[in-house]
């Protein structure tokens, strides 16, 4: 689970595939749909593409001449269960905090 976990945060980690998954929610779309708005060769968009398959968070399939990308979104559910568990702890209070770390020093 980590290593896979690991593999979804690195792909997660780049603006560019970060970008390219909000494009993918809106439908499919084939890969030079895909590089138009960014200024990079085809070739960088395609190792974009490609850690974003190899992390599940898209499939690529080819329709006729045209490679396709389609949005997996049941691959981040592991990552959402994973960062949900920190949202149960309480929120910290930092003034509190602060002012209790300058008594301490004090004392």
């Amino acid at each position: 689970m980590t290593r896979h976990l690991d593999t979804i945060f690195a792909a997660l980690a780049d603006p560019t595939r970060r970008a390219i998954l909000s494009m993918l929610l809106e439908d499919d779309m084939a890969v030079t749909d895909v590089a138009e708005p960014f200024k990079m060769s085809l070739a960088a968009i395609s190792k974009h593409l490609t850690v974003l398959t190899a992390a599940g968070l898209i499939s690529q399939e080819k329709r006729g001449r045209v490679k396709w990308c389609k949005l997996e979104p049941d691959a981040l559910r592991e990552a959402s269960v994973w960062m949900q568990a920190f949202g149960q702890m309480d929120a910290i209070d930092l003034d509190a905090f602060e002012s209790f770390l300058a008594q301490e020093l004090n004392t």
